[in-house]
């Protein structure tokens, strides 16, 4: 259940995000945030991750709903148990829906959230996603750990 709410809040709250964006905002206006950490501009990326690969981005939605479709397989094997992996997977599915649902109907990603002194530009699907991967690490630090404290503990 926990994967679910998770993939749900994740989208909705990246739709709505990317829709106040798009409809309150002009492509390339900037608006100020919190202090000199976080700001707002409006940019529309055809391409992937830094802007790689312009004009590409309905591509990208296939590989998101592959994507989507291997993590829900995994799921209905057993293969992802635990709060741990559900989170990890309900951030990274909404945010790979999320962005998908933006390549698929307008061939790119709605971005705004600049953080610190720049180097990047965001949505709140790549930071649910950037998210996930970090909880799937964290899961694969905490099962190193337990295998090697059951094995030292053999001895």
């Amino acid at each position: 259940m926990l994967f679910y709410v998770i993939c749900g809040a994740v989208l909705l709250a990246d739709q709505a995000a990317k829709w106040a964006v798009r409809t309150h905002m002009h492509l390339g206006e900037t608006v100020p945030g919190i202090g000199p950490y976080l700001h707002f501009t409006y940019y529309e990326n055809a391409g992937a991750a830094f802007s790689l690969f312009q004009g590409y981005g309905r591509y990208f939605a296939i590989i998101a709903a592959i994507f989507v479709a291997a993590v829900l397989i995994y799921r209905r094997k057993g293969k992802l148990k635990g709060r741990l992996l559900d989170a990890a997977s309900g951030f990274m599915v909404g945010g790979a829906i999320g962005n998908g649902i933006d390549r698929a109907l307008y061939g790119r990603v709605t971005d705004f959230l600049v953080f610190g002194g720049g180097g990047g530009i965001l949505n709140l699907a790549d930071l649910a996603i950037n998210l996930g991967w970090l909880l799937g690490l964290m899961y694969l630090v905490r099962a190193e750990y337990r295998e090697r404290r059951l094995y030292r503990s053999r001895w």
